[in-house]
């Protein structure tokens, strides 16, 4: 059967040996000299080795102690990190984040499901919205981070990257070549007032196809060749493609990705979450 080293006499041994001696190291860890020495000699029995050379004043490190002594500080850093993360209140409560719902995918799945495997006790609700409503409710300090797609960051944002923003429509479609060009787009998508401006500065007629509250209806009217959105690329909806404009489209250049944190927040966990955000959408 393994034998399985004592954590409460690895930390006296520890102690001993930045310490230089067992008076000073008793002290440091509120013991008396006695129990520390104790805790010693069972160390040194249990694993049949002699772990501190007592030749002089000074309790010097044996050959095995040193080898000892970087695997001690490892295992206690392992159990004081536990410790930690399992009963400190930093590492527990509630993170709010908002995500446009068009680049939710594929970088959040994986973000959510590394934070919530490292910190079980800190929950991580995901809103995903469209820019306009999410930045309203940052401001109404309903989030904590969010990240945005838009022409320029506002205060406490930062750019991480610029996407091209780009025509999407059915795969071998030809919703793009009618005229007047069919949209499909909500009220509140930021896109939506772009695209129109754009269109009618190249003097393209445009109307309408669907108004829906639903994304999904927006992307099935797409899908289906009835209409044509925009979004930044490498960030498709199901079931469409990029149409390259070939001179039938206007370019529609390309938005900002931009990550917001409220002024107040702060923590491991916190930082943690931004820095995989700032890599996710970074690049």
């Amino acid at each position: 059967m393994a034998r399985t080293l004592d954590l409460t006499a690895l930390r006296s041994f520890t102690a001993v040996a930045d310490a230089g001696g067992v008076t000073r190291a008793a002290g440091l860890l509120n013991l008396t000299q006695s129990a520390v020495s104790m805790q010693i000699k069972r160390l040194e029995d249990s694993l049949g080795l002699g772990l501190f050379s007592r030749a002089s004043r000074r309790m010097a490190l044996t050959a095995e102690g040193e080898q000892l002594l970087g695997f001690a500080r490892r295992m206690l850093a392992l159990n004081d990190e536990a410790l930690s993360r399992l009963t400190t209140a930093s590492y527990e409560g509630e993170l709010r984040l908002g995500v446009p719902h068009d680049i939710v995918y594929p970088a959040i799945p994986g973000i959510l499901k590394r934070l919530a495997a490292q910190y079980p006790r800190m929950r991580i609700n995901l809103v995903s919205s469209f820019t306009v409503l999410l930045k309203v409710a940052f401001d109404r300090g309903e989030l904590d981070v969010m990240v945005t797609t838009e022409e320029r960051p506002g205060a406490h944002g930062v750019e991480l990257a610029r996407r091209d923003l780009v025509w999407v429509g059915a795969r071998d479609g030809v919703a793009a070549q009618r005229r007047p060009l069919r949209l499909g787009f909500k009220d509140s998508c930021l896109f939506r007032p772009a695209v129109q401006a754009v269109l009618t500065a190249a003097q393209i007629p445009w109307e309408m196809a669907v108004e829906a509250e639903s994304e999904q209806v927006i992307e099935a009217t797409v899908a289906a060749d009835l209409a044509v959105t925009a979004r930044l690329r490498d960030a498709l909806p199901t079931g469409v493609v990029v149409i390259e404009p070939r001179g039938q489209l206007p370019d529609l250049g390309d938005l900002g990705i931009c990550l917001y944190a409220a002024p107040t927040l702060t923590g491991e966990v916190a930082e943690t979450l931004l820095q995989e955000l700032r890599v996710a959408y970074g690049g």
